[in-house]
């Protein structure tokens, strides 16, 4: 420490503070990417097989100290003990498949020399970029980061990891689990903690990437911080996704995609970047499908963890946004509180404006209303007939607000859906795989689900992000190992050419033969 100060973590839910932690400053950063550059050699001697034995280990120790970690999530966030659980067991999988698949994806092997290169053999290998800085958010503080640690170091590389200033527990405890776990490589994951100024001194350190989740205009900060030394940069900023329902959906399709869109709207409080917070619905199942949203939302439990179901729950507003905040909890099918409370304090007066804003140009109350605004919490807000140039229909809300919009046909959802300025997550709900699978690839999002929202957050081999205001670059899947190697081409000459074009010593006639022949044989390929 060099004397910067402390900060506290507090609850989202009370305002009591947690802990406190150091503010490191740039001496501190610079003495930790120092470090994890030392620790990345002593990486580099333990091979691919040596890494994965490594990762796995730590893997078990993440499965295992689950309630653990969970418990300082749930903490830091509000969100319920079930939803840390999951968000751990997300890491989990995305840290096996990383450890499984590095050396497949990023190994030397070879590839081909074409015709004219034939007689050279073309080799193709990824080397570490040496130490990566990972700057995380505060909604999912496990599985988001992680997304870029675990690949980050299944790519051979040494990792500083700032984790937000409203969860930097989390991120200490993540990073003392790997130095129990793997002491002989305990520097090789290195997590420095403190607000803005400590992200900022990090890009400045001198990594060799950083990988940023947050929003769109601290991604741009970093970005400016990082363009000074042509650091490279892998930024997710946000969302404003959205889910297209086709008119051709029977009664059980749009059972399941109320279901999908409730959860996808609400789960974490609705701060999930590739959440649901957009429906365009075609005209002729609209009214349906919002009565299918209503109903299920109804149910769902906003309140403190240990809150438990009641007839008289703290739900949400009634159907016409005039009731007294009350749901109509059906005790049998629900099994405690579904959300907590918006973690980061602002984010309350951002979903306030949105939804005022809102109900001022027309938009139709569904659920809740104004008064679904109580401080921590938000309770589920359904709204429809929102005008297209409503801030809530614009800016990411990230909370549990959603707007349900009737469209002439699929075509006229693809094109409202594609006119945003974030594209990230979307999904797709009609009567057919195929009308679906053809809606998604019209698609500007970089991940698309088809019958369900989310479905390729558990699938380790697909890449995540966006572009736009939703940022640029992959991680996850093959994608993502390569985003934080660099590829390294090798090739070596195996015998004489018929003609060295890359000799003054071949005669000009004979040279000049040679590229007219393979001239001629690409006019008829």
């Amino acid at each position: 420490m060099t004397g910067n100060g402390r900060f506290a973590s507090l609850s989202p839910a009370t305002g009591e503070e947690l802990a406190d932690y150091p503010v490191h400053g740039p001496a501190d950063v610079d003495a930790a990417v120092d470090d994890a550059r030392e620790a990345a050699r002593g990486w580099a001697r333990a091979g691919w097989k040596g890494r994965r034995a490594a990762l796995l280990a730590f893997k078990r120790a993440l499965a295992t100290r689950t309630g653990e970690i969970a418990e300082v999530v749930a903490a830091e966030t509000g969100k319920t003990d079930h939803d840390a659980r999951s968000e751990v067991l997300l890491a989990v999988i995305h840290l096996d498949w990383a450890a499984r698949h590095a050396r497949r994806v990023l190994g030397r092997r070879r590839v081909s020399s074409g015709m004219l290169s034939a007689h050279q053999r073309a080799l193709l290998a990824y080397r570490p970029l040496g130490v990566v800085g990972v700057i995380g958010p505060w909604n999912y503080p496990v599985h988001t980061p992680m997304g870029s640690i675990g690949y980050a170091l299944a790519a051979g590389n040494g990792v500083v990891f700032k984790p937000s200033e409203l969860t930097p527990g989390t991120g200490v405890l993540l990073s003392r689990v790997w130095s129990e776990t793997l002491p002989e490589h305990a520097n090789l994951l290195c997590t420095v903690t403190g607000q803005g100024s400590t992200g900022e001194a990090l890009a400045r350190s001198g990594v060799d990437k950083v990988a940023f989740t947050g929003s769109p205009g601290t991604a741009r900060k970093v970005a400016a911080a990082c363009a000074e030394s042509l650091t490279p940069l892998v930024a997710e900023g946000g969302g404003k996704d959205a889910v297209l329902v086709g008119g051709d959906l029977d009664d059980a399709g749009l059972d399941r995609a109320a279901e999908a869109i409730v959860w996808g709207a609400l789960s974490n409080a609705g701060q999930t970047c590739a959440g649901v917070e957009r429906v365009y619905a075609v005209a002729s199942v609209h009214e349906a499908l919002c009565e299918r949203i209503v109903r299920r939302a109804r149910h769902v439990v906003t309140g403190p963890a240990e809150l438990q179901p009641t007839g008289n729950g703290t739900g949400n507003g009634s159907g016409d946004g005039s009731g007294d905040g009350t749901a109509d909890v059906d005790a049998g099918g629900n099994d405690g509180v579904h959300y907590g409370p918006l973690t980061l304090p602002s984010q309350l007066g951002i979903v306030e404006r949105h939804l005022k804003e809102a109900l001022g140009a027309g938009a139709r109350v569904l659920l809740g209303g104004p008064d679904s605004v109580r401080a921590p919490y938000v309770h589920p807000v359904v709204l429809a007939d929102v005008p297209e140039d409503s801030p809530l229909m614009q800016e990411e809300t990230f909370g549990p607000l959603v707007a349900v919009n009737s469209v002439r046909d699929l075509d006229e959802a693809v094109e409202l859906a594609n006119a945003s300025r974030y594209a990230l997550g979307a999904a797709v709900f009609t009567g057919s795989r195929r009308s679906g699978e053809a809606a998604a690839e019209k698609l500007r999002a970089g991940v698309v689900s088809v019958g369900s929202v989310l479905g390729f957050a558990a699938i380790p081999s697909l890449p995540f992000g966006g572009s736009g205001e939703s940022g640029y670059g992959r991680v996850h899947g093959e994608e993502g190992l390569r985003t934080f190697a660099a590829p390294h081409a090798i090739t070596v000459r195996r015998f004489a050419p018929l003609a060295d074009l890359t000799s003054y010593a071949t005669p000009r006639a004979k040279a000049s033969r040679m590229v007219e022949l393979a001239r001629r044989l690409h006019t008829r390929m």
